[in-house]
């Protein structure tokens, strides 16, 4: 009987516990569908304290209806009741109940607001978005709270327990320089101390100014910050920040770098094998480059017109249609003009200057004057985030890669393939090769088509990177001469180390002395260094040395 008892008592208490929370529920569902209501009020200051009371309550289904009224797509109608505009304008969802109701005949306004309420919603949006279980989310929310520098005691709260429950890294530490920027206000000292500390640690450059104020003196040389350890410890975080700061803006400029020695490296590579082949001074070898970015530019709007279901794999079939294009018109190039003028140097520049502003021309007449835009498929846009302030974007990052393949195949080919063992022939001793049957004619005709296809693909390269415009190839013609004399003509070890270099040497040159200034720093050093090594970094007897 006592056990009966006391088993009928431990299910009544549990019923009423359990009735209690329903009425709690119910009265707390009930106050938050009142508060949603005044989102929609006539008056900005009624509209401000629904929002701070959202904040309070900390309700992310809340959500939907703070991003409708951030956008402008929240509704009232005669009675009061809110509803969210449907994107196509012709359905509303009723904030509450979610209901669905028709657009049409219905007298609704529009909820005012204004840019005090933008400033309160984005927090908020924030502070509720913390829950989501999308980390990206949870990572634009960790930023935008971050950025704010004054924030609800809700927001802080919720910054505070979103530390203790992140598991992402990443935005833990985004989450730990928000409370930081607010520790900065706090009267305890060694809870300042910390927050500049970690503020030091990150790194970030935007905090920087705010621990510049720090240090701010008055007129009469006193600080406004009045307590010694603050300022010391403000001057090694303002000094950690530079540091890192340092340390980003290289690793930038040496990862550029390494993307514009990628497109020098393509643009050169054919130039290498003409020049170091024939001997022949190939003004158009840039508008070779040029062609291959405008057949990628013709195949994207191929796709985009008749295959829009698969314009992300564009790029890929952009890369035989540039090779085989530009590799045939470099074929007609030495058949027609150059295979003539093999003994007149002066006479080949002058010819190939003469065809390469015909190719401009050309261009324009067929595609028009004004650059045109060659946009990047989903899979190359974007980046990774290494470090605040530095983003290996993933268009560099695939140029690299696709340079670093194209050499492997033209070594591969001119290592491993009949056709490289005759052109290498043909470079170390022209009358010998064609004594023992080579076709010299023949293997001219393969090889220049070879360098001119390689630079199609450069083409395809760079227009990942920019504009297409009929002088794109005249931007990069001069630094590829300066590459292969550089590297020594005809070797492929040369041109990828004078590629690398001069791509690297542009970049850390030009945040210091300028573009133009920092090109010419780079022909001064290339013409001492011809001077001392006029066969360049890598030498390899050809033809010209034999004569």
């Amino acid at each position: 009987m006592y056990f009966q008892r006391k088993n009928r008592i431990g299910i009544i208490l549990c019923g009423i516990f359990v009735f209690s929370i329903l009425i709690v529920s119910r009265a707390w569902g009930n106050e938050l569908d009142e508060v949603i209501g005044h989102l929609g009020s006539k008056k900005i200051k009624e509209i401000k304290q629904a929002i701070q009371d959202i904040a309070r309550m900390d309700q992310p289904q809340v959500l939907p209806t703070l991003f409708a009224l951030k956008d402008r797509h929240l509704r009232v109608d005669e009675q009061g009741q809110l509803f969210i505009l449907s994107d196509d304008e012709t359905t509303l969802i009723n904030a509450i109940t979610k209901e669905k109701v028709s657009a049409e005949d219905r007298q609704l306004r529009i909820p005012r607001i204004n840019n005090s309420v933008r400033r309160l919603l984005s927090p908020v949006i924030a502070q509720l978005q913390l829950q989501s279980d999308d980390p990206s989310i949870r990572l634009e929310a960790a930023k935008e709270l971050s950025r704010k520098g004054k924030l609800t005691e809700d927001a802080v709260l919720a910054i505070r327990v979103g530390i203790h429950k992140e598991q992402n890294r990443k935005i833990k530490n985004i989450l730990h320089l928000a409370l930081a920027r607010i520790d900065l206000a706090s009267g305890d000292m060694d809870q300042r101390i910390r927050a500049i500390e970690r503020i030091g640690e990150a790194g970030n450059l935007q905090f920087k100014s705010v621990l510049e104020k720090i240090l701010i003196q008055n007129e009469d040389a006193s600080y406004p910050e009045p307590e010694e350890r603050i300022r010391q410890a403000a001057k090694k975080a303002i000094a950690a920040i530079n540091l890192k700061q340092t340390i980003v803006t290289q690793a930038g400029n040496l990862f550029y770098g390494l993307s514009l020695g990628s497109v020098l490296l393509l643009t050169a590579l054919g130039l290498a094998i003409t020049f170091g082949l024939m001997g022949v001074i190939n003004m158009a070898h840039g508008e070779m480059l040029m062609l291959g970015a405008y057949s990628t530019y013709v195949i994207q709007n191929i796709f985009n017109t008749y295959l829009p279901n698969y314009f992300d794999w564009y790029p890929l079939f952009a890369i035989p249609v540039a090779f085989f294009v530009t590799a045939i018109v470099g074929i007609i190039l030495e058949r027609t003009v150059i295979r003539h003028l093999y003994t007149r140097p002066l006479e080949t520049l002058l010819a190939t200057w003469g065809v390469s502003l015909i190719i401009i021309q050309t261009v324009r007449l067929i595609f028009g004057a004004q650059n045109v835009e060659v946009a990047n498929p989903n899979w190359l846009s974007g980046g990774i985030e290494v470090m605040p302030g530095l983003v290996l974007t993933y268009n560099r990052i695939a140029i690299i890669i696709f340079a670093v393949l194209v050499v492997f195949l033209v070594w591969y080919i001119l290592q491993r393939t009949r056709l490289g063992l005759q052109v290498r022939a043909v470079t170390q001793n022209r009358s010998m090769a064609a004594s023992m049957g080579i076709s010299t004619a023949k293997i001219d005709m393969w090889a220049f088509g070879l360098g001119s296809g390689v630079a199609g693909l450069g083409g395809v390269a760079l227009s990942q990177l920019t504009n297409v415009g009929p002088e794109l190839g005249q931007l990069y013609i001069i630094d590829s001469f300066m590459v292969v004399v550089l590297g020594g003509v005809g070797k492929i070890i040369g041109t990828v180390v004078g590629a690398l270099g001069l791509g690297i040497a542009n970049k850390f040159l030009e945040p210091v002395s300028g573009a133009v200034l920092g090109k010419i720093f780079i022909l001064i050093f290339i013409i001492l260094f011809i001077q001392k090594f006029p066969q360049g970094i890598f030498s390899l007897k050809g033809r010209d040395v034999e004569n």
